[in-house]
């Protein structure tokens, strides 16, 4: 517990928040419970779990109870507790850990969600709440319900042989860090430290 501490204290930078994408077409709660588990030993402040078939966000209770299984085990039970949200959904579940904040998102949070929002913006311009010209990047931001409360993602680690993110947060990752990784399954924490370790080292340019 106190090695997780320390190496997130040693990165030079730390992502603040994480996004996990599985492109396999099997995925394993346990294992990425262990990912949820290590991003939120090691520091980061919100982590987005998403698969392209939208299994996890379907079964998202069975994906808490092994979180929280893990958390008990890998963390014991002295961190404070934190809101797990769950994206364009009311309910929230109170679970243990060091301040981090978890949102379960599907295809439905991506492409459906810009359209969704831009319906909204039409509806609030026909009302004259609003007139075209006050459309812009943060207007948008603001309309969207996936990520409501979230940065974008900083990093994110896509697992399987697939060289897509197929649909993750498509508005969302235009600055973002992605990185490889063969699979989830079975992934151990020196991966998933080798990855932060790689991000921390990374210079961001800002599209310069």
């Amino acid at each position: 517990r106190q090695r997780w501490r320390s190496d997130g204290r040693a990165l030079q930078k730390l992502p603040v928040h994480m996004g996990l994408v599985v492109t396999e077409e099997e995925p394993s709660y346990a294992d990425m419970a262990s990912l949820v588990v290590w991003c939120m030993a090691v520091g980061i402040s919100y982590v987005s779990v998403y698969d392209h078939n939208g299994i996890f966000k379907r079964n998202n209770s069975r994906l808490m109870d092994e979180i929280l299984k893990q958390q008990q085990e890998l963390l014991g039970l002295d961190c404070s507790k934190y809101t797990v949200e769950f994206a364009n959904q009311d309910k929230a579940d109170q679970v243990l850990n060091c301040q981090s904040t978890l949102k379960v998102l599907s295809p439905e949070d991506g492409k459906a969600d810009i359209v969704k929002a831009a319906q909204n913006f039409c509806q609030l311009v026909a009302q004259q709440q609003r007139t075209y010209t006050d459309l812009d990047v943060n207007v948008l931001d603001n309309l969207l319900s996936s990520t409501n409360g979230f940065p974008d993602p900083d990093l994110v680690l896509k697992f399987g042989p697939v060289d897509s993110t197929l649909g993750f947060l498509p508005w969302h990752i235009r600055l973002t860090e992605i990185i490889s990784l063969p699979s989830h399954l079975n992934i151990s924490y020196e991966d998933f430290f080798s990855a932060l370790h790689h991000y921390a080292a990374c210079e961001q340019r800002w599209g310069k």
